[in-house]
Order: structure tokens, then sequence, then C-alpha cells
């Protein structure tokens, strides 16, 4: 049996501890590392015995991690952390601004090819399984059209950017799908659905000592890229209404592609999920992929990748041969 791939984990929030949960599940892995902005000595992890750093001691490390899975939010954290990591080891990351990520994939591109590195950016089940499913079915049905709702569920990636508003000192958004756009997408009939007319957010943010109410709102519902192009709700709560209510973490959505393979003949393609906790599954995907990642850096396929260049056989610790003979 070929010795383990070395994970490190880069950020130990609510998707860094969904990665150590993860790792646990998969034999062909080993956590050789956490590393974080916090005091080590601090941070408690899942596994009593897992090793934690200090991010600072990324730069020694380069020859003991495998692959380093990149915890950090995607408004500031992954945009700074992933081409500076990205010249040091391979690495998986969630970035999920859909708008920067052709700009994200560059910043990473570069530094990952000089350094013969391998760095997957945008996964996750959207960005990630999600995108994945629209390139089938716009490839399946050629004369159709996607669709794509998300909800009801809590948003990690929208979540960290509310908190980061100045005034701010704690929040959570849920994304809320129209179910009358979704049976009017089911039912076939291709409509045309403006941003607005799928989603709505709603937040419910804890304001700071002295912060305005008026102000925050503002900030939240003008924000470029997260939410305004949504009618966007913002709640106004207390911290203890927040750690009550608002602690779970579940999400999901739908990828609708509705088409004709001739006039007479509509196809509907749907793929679903259903999540009790959006970071632990984001992270089981991070862990997937990061196997895929340390299998195509063996193989010589540096520089940035998505997941549409990664052949599905790569993410599973079968064989081809057992995959041909069990799921083929």
């Amino acid at each position: 049996m070929s010795a383990p791939i070395r994970i490190g984990i880069a950020g130990y929030g609510n998707l860094g501890r969904g990665v150590e949960a993860a790792i646990a599940k998969n034999a062909d892995m080993e956590l050789v590392g956490i590393y974080t902005r916090r005091n080590p000595s601090d941070l408690v992890p899942l596994n009593a015995g897992a090793p934690v750093f200090s991010m600072d001691d990324l730069g020694g490390h380069g020859d003991h991690v495998d692959v380093l899975i990149l915890c950090g939010g995607s408004k500031s954290d992954l945009p700074q952390q992933g081409p500076e990591l990205a010249a040091l080891f391979n690495t998986v990351d969630s970035f999920d601004t859909h708008a920067r990520i052709p700009e994200h994939f560059a910043a990473v591109d570069a530094p990952a090819l000089a350094n013969k590195k391998t760095a997957l950016i945008s996964a996750g089940w959207d960005p990630g399984m999600f995108s994945i499913n629209r390139v089938y079915g716009e490839a399946l049905l050629p004369d159709g059209e996607t669709y794509t709702f998300w909800g009801r569920g809590l948003s990690q990636g929208h979540s960290d950017a509310i908190r980061r508003v100045a005034g701010v000192s704690g929040g959570v958004q849920y994304t809320i799908p129209s179910e009358a756009a979704i049976e009017e997408v089911r039912s076939g009939s291709r409509p045309v659905l403006t941003t607005r007319q799928k989603h709505t957010r709603e937040c419910f943010v804890v304001l700071a000592n002295g912060a305005s109410e008026d102000a925050v709102r503002a900030e939240i519902v003008g924000m470029e890229h997260y939410f305004d192009q949504y009618d966007t709700t913002v709640n106004f709560i207390t911290a203890d209404e927040l750690a009550r209510d608002h602690a779970a973490m579940p999400h999901g959505g739908f990828v609708i592609r509705s088409g004709n393979t001739t006039d007479e003949h509509a196809q509907v393609i749907e793929y679903s999920l259903a999540l009790e906790s959006n970071p632990e599954f984001t992270s089981s995907v991070l862990v997937a992929y990061a196997r895929a990642v340390h299998r195509m850096s063996q193989a010589g396929q540096f520089g940035a990748k998505t997941v549409f260049d990664v052949a599905p056989g790569l993410l599973s610790p079968k064989s081809a041969a057992e995959l041909r003979a069990e799921l083929l």
C-alpha cells in the first residue's frame, strides 16, 4: 500500500474543522498539520493529537505537506493566500466569488507554474459540483437553458462577507430560492428569469457597540458581487439570538437544464443537494479534490486547475480497474 497523502489545513474555522473531520474518513490520507493565525496553543482541534502550527511556519514545511487545503474566506483571505501559497505547496481552495474566478485563476496560475505546483481553485459545491453539472447539462442538451437555485440555506461566503462590514460584530446570511421559479423551470417552459426573480437574501446581523443600523444596512445591500443584484433584508438581532437561532449551517440547491432533443421531445436534467452542514460537505469536496491534486502533481500537471480539468476517477481512492468493475 502506498504512503498516505499528507494533508495540511490552512485556517481553522468551520471549513478547517470540516476538513479535519473529512480527512479522518479517508484511509489514504494523513493530517500532518493545522496552520492558524491564532496562538497555536489556544486552538483545540477535533482530534486531540492533531499537530497545530502557526501560519508563519508554513514557509519551512514545504517538504512535509503533499497538499495544503486553504480554508480562508473568499473576500480577503484567499485572494492573498492563494497566490502566495501556490508558490510553496500543491493547494486546493474554495474561492467562491464567481465573477472574480478568472482573476483568481490567473493570480494562482503564475506562481504555481513557476514553482511546479498544482493549485486547484474554486472547489466545493458551487462553484464545484454545481459547475460540473452545468457543463454536463449544456453539453448533453445544447438546445436548452441552465438554471441554478441555491438554498434555502446559510451561505458561508456571504455570511463571511457581512461579518467583515464595519460595525458588524456577528451575522449570517440565508439564500432563499423562489419556489414558483423552480416549478416553472421544472415544467420545461424555459422561462427568462432575472437574478432578483430567482432568489432573495436574508441577513441576521449583530451590531457592534455604537454602530449605525442604517450605515450597516446600506453597506450590505449595496455590496458588489454579493447583494447588489438581490432583494436583501437585513434583520438586527442580539448576540444571544444569533447563537440560539442561527448556529446550524444547512444549505443545498438545484442545477436544472431544460432543453429539447427534437421539437417534439423536451428533456429536463436535475442535480440537487440537501445539506445539513454546508461547511462539512464543502470540506468533503475539498478533501476529494486534494487526492486528485496529489495525483495530478505526480503526473507533472502543474499550474492552476479547476474542477473542469479533473477526471472523475482521480477523485476516488479506488483504482481504475476497481471503478470499471464496481461503478461503471
